[in-house]
């Protein structure tokens, strides 16, 4: 166990690609910030695998872009499909952005080039530490750890996920409900004549099923189901994709290099700061993954947050700065679990007549270049940033 420090002006909890960001931000511009997670490890899974327009427009300031970039898959479009109709194509070649596309790149190697640049930054993940407990004065934030060390720090922020404990301790409801159904997650190797330049979103009265190029030649497959099973085989994947997927050249499931089972919430924190705490991430905010735009949402809320943190800390900004960043960012995340929701909805609509109306409704839309740009804004979350409203 590594040695951890008594104190920091911040503390972040969960190394996550949000808590990386955030840290990485935070000491780049100067601030103490002290990163912990509980795990004695970071995971070694793709998980979270879309980096989005705006997304890697804001990473630009912690100098991480061009190395994911690099270490990526540029796929242009997104398709929603039934089979092998074509219903709604999403191009991202217009998009007003230095990054006109979607990027795919697996979780764990966005995390290890964060954690390299925080380390470059002087900065480090401290683990495994748990957070027991948090109480808070005027003067900052003392955090309890499990093996009894206190942390002093001015401020706290919990990157820890869905079931943050520095939610819970804070008090912070979360909104929403759970969904029924639980996802199928896997990557694997496909032998098929589908394009490698796109993501596929495949809709059916079962459920959503996405098929998303991988770099090195695999794909992410995720898919909603009323039960996972706990570890999805290459048999699980295949039946999924024979009664969902393409038809005319259907995909051939080689091996599974990974595979998982999740379920998915649709939740939103009541509010993003109670005193000196602030939520970001998952712990803030968590819904449908079929826009790809979860960990996003997350990294942009980590790069605000820095910045205002920054600006008190550093520059004698007053406190009520940081009230700016709930007022910014959660109506981003509001938006967020609202659209996916409804797409998760309309994706699955079983009753053939409205599905033939959704059908129609979606190849008519195609047609209308204003939708296709308003979904590409609205998947790449270009439409989140403050700067293109003014």
């Amino acid at each position: 166990m590594q040695a951890l420090p008594q104190s920091a002006d911040v503390l972040v909890i969960g190394a996550g690609p949000v808590g990386l960001s955030l840290a990485t931000s935070l000491r780049q511009r100067g601030v103490d910030a002290v990163l912990l997670d509980r795990a004695a490890e970071g995971a070694n899974t793709s998980r979270a695998a879309v980096v989005h327009a705006r997304t890697l427009e804001v990473l630009r300031d912690i100098k991480v872009t061009d190395e994911l970039i690099e270490r990526g898959l540029v796929v242009p479009r997104f398709t929603v499909r039934e089979r092998d109709r074509v219903l709604l194509t999403v191009e991202f070649g217009e998009l007003p952005t230095d990054f006109p596309y979607t990027l795919l790149v697996p979780q764990n190697i966005t995390e290890e080039i964060l954690l390299r640049r925080l380390e470059a930054v002087g900065g480090q993940v401290n683990r495994p530490f748990e957070v027991t407990g948090l109480t808070q004065d005027e003067d900052g934030v003392t955090a309890t750890l499990a093996g009894g060390e206190r942390f002093q720090a001015r401020y706290v922020v919990g990157a820890d996920g869905m079931h943050s404990i520095v939610r819970e301790h804070t008090g912070i409801a979360f909104e929403g409900d759970a969904y029924p159904e639980s996802f199928v997650l896997a990557d694997v190797h496909l032998d098929w004549a589908g394009a490698g330049d796109e993501v596929m979103l495949f809709f059916s009265p079962e459920g959503v099923t996405v098929v998303a190029p991988l770099p090195g030649g695999r794909h992410r497959i995720v898919a909603t189901v009323d039960e996972a099973p706990k570890e999805p085989t290459a048999a699980d994947v295949q039946a999924l994709l024979d009664k969902r997927g393409p038809k005319e050249h259907p995909a051939v499931v080689r091996d599974v290099v990974w595979s998982s089972r999740f379920r998915v919430h649709h939740r939103l924190a009541a509010h993003y700061r109670a005193g000196r705490v602030f939520l970001a991430g998952d712990s803030a905010h968590v819904h449908s993954p079929a826009g790809g735009q979860g960990m996003n949402t997350g990294i942009q809320d980590a790069l605000v947050l820095a910045e205002k943190l920054a600006a008190v800390l550093n520059d004698g900004a007053p406190d009520g700065t940081l009230d700016a960043y709930e007022t910014e960012r959660r109506p981003v995340a509001e938006h967020v679990v609202s659209f996916t929701d409804k797409m998760t909805h309309v994706a699955t609509v079983g009753s053939p007549v409205l599905r033939g109306m959704r059908n129609t409704l979606l190849r008519a839309l195609d047609w209308v270049p204003a939708v296709h740009r308003t979904m590409a804004m609205n998947l790449s979350e270009l439409s989140t940033d403050p700067a293109r409203h003014r």
